[in-house]
């Protein structure tokens, strides 16, 4: 559970000026604003990752499967992926068992912006504390 945590802290000066005794009070609060922006970045960069492999992945099985590109579904998740598979094209060969399509570079692909996310979200928590909490 997330939750902004408020730090307050509290110096108290005790001086005695002539026959009066003053007391001064200063209170400083830090809110960990930045450390729940960079939480909320690095889950957002988690979102859109797992959203691209998602699709990769759905893309890899659809032509395994050697589903139907007349189905608007299937056309739809080709569509979609197209731009993230397109930069792994042709980096290794696809076999093909009659309606099957065993596409290694969607699987590449799914592996490579993995890393790219982790490395992001790396990046994004490298001094939080609360890096196990992404």
């Amino acid at each position: 559970m997330d939750r902004d945590q408020e730090v307050t802290t509290t110096e108290r000066n005790v001086e005695q000026v002539g026959d009066t005794t003053v007391q001064r009070e200063s209170v400083q609060r830090a809110s960990e604003d930045k450390v729940s922006a960079k939480i909320t970045v690095a889950r957002l960069v988690w979102f859109i990752t797992g959203v691209i492999v998602s699709l990769l992945l759905l893309r890899f099985i659809f032509l395994l499967l050697g589903a139907s590109e007349a189905s608007a579904f299937v056309s739809f998740i080709y569509g979609l992926s197209a731009v993230f598979a397109l930069p792994f094209e042709g980096m290794f060969g696809t076999p093909t068992y009659g309606q099957s399509t065993i596409s290694i570079s969607t699987l590449v692909g799914a592996l490579i912006y993995t890393l790219i996310g982790w490395g992001i979200v790396k990046l994004l928590t490298l001094n939080s504390r609360h890096a196990r909490s992404v």
